[in-house]
């Protein structure tokens, strides 16, 4: 069965998929067909249906729940750290600054929005805002990515986005930033395998870490490469990816509390509602 694979640019989806690329993983009578964009523009493909599986940010799940089961693997969290508020050193920012997103269904986009009423959105790709802010076309930006890690000493940090987090959730929670999801079209055994193969693709790649590291960098796979590499890894594509964990379920539902305290959806979701029943397969045993 082809499977189209879809996931992000970033060292930390790479990571996570490649074990399965390299054939280090069991895929049964699957052929996963990778296929490499940014994240918004998955999120806007998710809205449309086109991909089998495919990285989403968390933000945009409501608006494809019925299209699309959440997958309990490759999550990213932020513990502690996350996406950072950018601007020029020593700028005072109005209420109503210009911000530049990297999306608008992004969960970082979301958040900053929620936290931030009066200012005014600039979307652009995530490899732009760096210079925009510079060059002063925004007068900020929310870093994302491997460019949290460095960023022109010209900026300084006006916000962790962690912090916003923590001040709407106002719990100690980890940070929801994505994760994957499969077309609910897929029948459920399918989407059980499926599910199955890509935590052990994640569990693999922990695993072998520094044999897949080396592998990326050589290839030239990963727009980082060395201490920057590993440190990034070490934040987004852990033990913590392999499988979501009770303390994520809760983060993620009370994400999806805050966006429909905000009006962002119409109804409540509780994110186990979403998820692929995988002990379907031991009651089919009984």
């Amino acid at each position: 069965m082809n499977v189209q694979l879809a996931h992000s640019p970033d060292a930390d989806d790479i990571f996570m998929y490649y074990a399965i690329y390299f054939g280090w993983v069991d895929t049964l009578d699957y052929n996963f067909k990778n296929i490499g964009l940014d994240i918004e523009t998955l999120n806007i493909e998710a809205l449309k249906g086109t991909y089998d599986v495919s990285a989403i940010s968390f933000g945009a799940y409501p608006l494809i729940k019925n299209d699309y089961a959440l997958l309990k693997t490759a999550v990213s969290f932020g513990e502690g750290y996350g996406p950072k508020v950018i601007k020029q050193k020593g700028k005072r920012l109005h209420k109503n600054f210009k911000v530049a997103l990297s999306g608008r269904y992004t969960t970082n986009a979301m958040l900053v929005r929620i936290f931030y009423p009066e200012a005014r959105p600039i979307y652009m790709n995530f490899l732009e805002i760096e210079k925009a802010v510079l060059d002063g076309k925004v007068d900020a930006g929310v870093l994302i990515h491997e460019s949290i890690l460095n960023f022109d000493d010209r900026l300084e940090v006006e916000k962790e986005v962690w912090d916003i987090w923590q001040e709407l959730a106002k719990d100690e929670l980890p940070l929801p930033l994505g994760g994957m999801a499969l077309r609910r079209s897929i029948p459920l055994n399918r989407a059980i395998e499926i599910e199955d193969i890509l935590i052990k693709g994640v569990e693999v790649a922990n695993e072998r870490k520094r044999e897949l590291c080396k592998i990326l960098e050589e290839n030239n796979l990963v727009r980082i490469s060395d201490r920057l590499l590993e440190q990034y890894l070490n934040m987004y594509a852990s033990d913590n990816s392999a499988k979501l964990s009770k303390i994520q379920i809760k983060a993620l539902n009370r994400l999806y509390e805050i966006g429909y305290e905000n009006r962002l959806w119409e109804t409540p979701i509780e994110i186990e509602d979403y998820l692929i029943p995988s002990e379907y397969t031991k009651w089919r045993s009984l």
